[in-house]
């Protein structure tokens, strides 16, 4: 049988198709993870769409965990990247001087940065959140002489060792194998913390010579935690916290994997606040295609590293800078900024007014293109939130759930996406939601 790309094909089409993911099921490790929320066969995408192997469309609310904000197959990324390798661009770099990281790198400072009155080194590292991460912690340890790192209760930064110890999901944590050391939690301003002085608490710690706790030389937060269950922390909260780790020298590295390039409106996350970390850690969407990258940016008097201390095979990722510098031009010219300003009233109202009223103890939280809808209050398992997602795909949404016990849907569509697909997409998720509350 044969489908149109963008014909709704019926549940029965599914078993057939399903049928074919038997090499998956033999030969691919039992690690994996998404596809065991979306079990279909994808073999093409286009925007905010993806599309399975029998032809039925998908709406995205997933964009690869955050690494596609510019939307699946952008026509000025995909030329970009057809032109490159057409023309036997360097396929490998290691971290060679290339044309192509020259040209990202300039685009990345004068239109990026500069305009923004920032100043960091642009340290490449290997191409995951995670790596960026590690090397934010190293140089912390490095410039302070200090070996501890203060993390947030509800963070994800990563699952290699020194990030997994900064994160605080127990299972992640649990699969180390090892003791996760020199990392100690603090309170972050949600749920059950959320009436607390957390930052009064930190500060305490601080201050006091028989806190038994020493001073660290980092703190590393998400502005937004996105994987915590959508938790946002306050513009007076950030600035806080940037005073404190000046009054104790303490190095401020603001994850900004998940929330940069635009997620929560600006560039990066923490302009809203008014306030400059000392370290930023950017991947998922800075290729703008998909492509692996991450970036590690330091203050310039930051940058103690040795040359090749912190290495890796494939910092170098050529394809990454082509479409990354079609990206950041893409950010202006498509006023993506703008429109996720927009959208995030959009997403915010139609949470309000179409799916709260269908019980009460629903929660919604977010800021930009991030928010979550909160399933706990009424089910703290996670199993009504499941079963919403379930439903939300069997009508053609792919929507991921997070937080504890995974009870919140994330709503995290491309930054490109079109107003009325973007409200088809939460059509979805109010009937889905509606269906498994009131059957």
């Amino acid at each position: 049988m044969v489908y149109q790309l963008d014909q709704k094909v019926s549940p029965s089409a599914q078993p057939d198709q399903l049928e074919s993911s038997q090499v998956f099921d033999e030969h691919e490790s039992n690690v994996r993870s998404y596809s065991r929320s979306f079990p279909a066969i994808f073999s093409r995408a286009k925007g905010a769409f993806l599309y399975d192997t029998v032809g039925r469309r998908y709406i995205d609310f997933l964009a690869g965990a955050g690494a596609m904000n510019f939307g699946h197959n952008h026509e000025a990324i995909k030329a970009a990247l057809i032109e490159y390798v057409s023309n036997d661009g360097l396929p490998h770099g290691l971290d060679l001087y290339t044309s192509a990281k020259g040209e990202f790198l300039n685009a990345f400072v004068s239109q990026v940065l500069a305009p923004r009155g920032l100043d960091y080194k642009v340290q490449f590292t290997g191409p995951t959140g995670t790596n960026a991460v590690e090397a934010a912690l190293k140089i912390a340890r490095r410039a302070t002489g200090r070996s501890g790192i203060f993390a947030f209760m509800g963070g994800y930064h990563g699952d290699s060792l020194g990030s997994l110890a900064a994160t605080a999901n127990r299972d992640h944590r649990r699969a180390a194998g090892v003791d996760l050391a020199n990392v100690t939690f603090m309170p972050f301003p949600a749920g059950s913390m959320a009436d607390i002085d957390t930052l009064g608490y930190l500060r305490t710690i601080l201050m006091d010579t028989h806190s038994g706790i020493d001073l660290p030389a980092g703190i590393i937060v998400e502005t937004l935690q996105a994987e915590g269950g959508v938790n946002v922390a306050s513009n007076a909260w950030l600035r806080e916290l940037r005073r404190i780790c000046d009054d104790y020298a303490i190095i401020l590295i603001i994850d900004e994997v998940q929330t940069g390039v635009g997620r929560t409106g600006p560039y990066f996350s923490f302009e809203r606040a008014g306030i400059v970390p000392d370290v930023v850690a950017v991947s998922k969407s800075i290729s703008g295609s998909g492509q692996p990258m991450a970036l590690t940016l330091l203050r310039p008097e930051l940058d103690l590293w040795e040359p090749g201390e912190h290495t890796g095979t494939f910092r170098g990722n050529q394809l990454a800078f082509v479409t990354a510098r079609v990206a950041i031009d893409l950010f202006s010219s498509e006023r993506l900024e703008a429109r996720t300003t927009e959208n995030d009233r959009l997403i915010e109202t139609f949470l309000r007014t179409e799916v709260m009223p269908l019980d009460r103890r629903l929660e919604v939280r977010g800021l930009g293109m991030l928010w979550g809808l909160d399933t706990a209050a009424i089910d703290p398992t996670g199993g009504i939130a499941r079963s919403i997602g379930r439903r939300a795909f069997h009508d053609g949404l792919i929507i991921e759930r997070v937080g504890r016990n995974d009870t919140v849907m994330k709503i995290l569509p491309p930054l490109t996406i079109e107003p009325e697909v973007l409200r088809e997409g939460l059509s979805i998720l109010a009937t889905s939601t509606k269906a498994v509350l009131r059957p």
